[in-house]
């Protein structure tokens, strides 16, 4: 078994679910007690959302860099940032630390694909939804088509995922205007939901949407144990 590093607390209620499905799962698939060899490295979350709201992405980014140094010099065979938005540091995690930094985009593209899918919506924090770090990946190497919601909804989804859910609130309100969104983009074509952002499965479930939903969370932890036993 390899040995998993994640880059987590952005936030630390994501980086909890990533730690219980990777763990269950690797249970699961080699039964009696047996868990993942995981490391973490956990960030104050309020620390990368100030810098996430100053534009300050390149400082950012060298904190993301020492943190994947610090996994591998601890001993991590591969990376997991527990995170859409900071996956746009994932090729230059990579560069610096020489191991695979397996991006979140492309499990979640391969799980589309084999469904037979090939435009999608996107819910995500305004940074994953509005630039191209995450959907470029989709459409260039992967050929999905990738629909955002308006402006308005776009800030009413950032809105709930920074002031609710990375702070663990789970409001009702708040799961029926993500219901709202969710029937707008399938209404403009989109034949699936991507929960882009790793702690709206917190919030939005399966039977909130009449189309399929894809949970990067799990998505992502799941293709973190497939590696790991390689």
């Amino acid at each position: 078994m390899k040995t998993t590093g994640l880059i987590g607390g952005l936030s630390w209620e994501s980086s909890a679910e990533y730690y219980r499905i990777i763990n269950r799962e690797m249970q699961r698939r080699l039964g009696g007690t047996h868990s993942a060899k995981t490391l973490m490295y956990s960030f104050d979350f309020g620390e990368i959302e100030e810098l996430q709201v100053r534009g300050r992405w390149d400082d950012a980014r060298d904190m993301m860099i020492a943190a994947g140094k610090q996994l591998a010099r601890g001993g991590a065979d591969f990376i997991v940032i527990c995170s859409n938005t900071m996956n746009r540091f994932a090729e230059a995690v990579s560069w610096q630390t020489q191991l695979i930094v397996l991006h979140i985009a492309d499990p979640t593209a391969e799980k589309i694909k084999k469904a037979g899918l090939t435009r999608v919506g996107l819910l995500g924090t305004a940074y994953t939804m509005e630039e191209d770090f995450y959907k470029g990946p989709m459409r260039e190497r992967h050929g999905i088509e990738v629909l955002v919601p308006d402006a308005k909804d776009r800030a009413l989804v950032h809105r709930v995922i920074y002031q609710e859910l990375v702070r663990g609130k789970i409001d009702e309100k708040s799961r029926g205007e993500f219901r709202a969104i969710i029937a707008r983009l399938v209404q403009n074509g989109a034949q699936a939901i991507i929960l882009g952002c790793t702690e709206i499965p917190l919030l939005v479930k399966a039977e909130d949407a009449k189309v399929p939903l894809f949970d990067t969370t799990e998505i992502h932890a799941l293709a973190a144990v497939d590696l790991a036993l390689q």
